[in-house]
This record gives structure tokens, sequence and C-alpha cells, in this order.
């Protein structure tokens, strides 16, 4: 899967997951939201944490 059509997968994903406004987060800061919030983080709080982290 290239960079781009990964990156659009990603934040597929993370909508579908609730992570809203995710469009200026980058690859590493979904996928971490993204692993939090199947561990049971709430989905804003995820992207916060995701997002302090980078």
């Amino acid at each position: 899967m290239g960079g781009r059509d990964e990156l659009h997968e990603l934040r597929q994903r993370a909508h579908d997951a609730g992570i809203a406004g995710n469009s200026k987060m980058t690859a590493e800061q979904l996928r971490d939201a993204l692993k939090r919030v199947g561990k049971g983080t709430d989905p804003m709080t995820a992207k916060q944490e995701a997002r302090r982290r980078s």
C-alpha cells in the first residue's frame, strides 16, 4: 500500500472509530489513536494523547 493510500485508509478508520478532526494527524498519530480506541479509550482522549506523544 502506498503512503497516500495508507494515510487515507487510516483516516477513514479513525473517522469510523469516532476520532473526529483527524486530517492534520500523521500516520503514526492515527495508528496510536486507533490502538488506544481499540483498548477502550474514549476517541477524543485517544486523539489528544496521540497528538501529545508526537
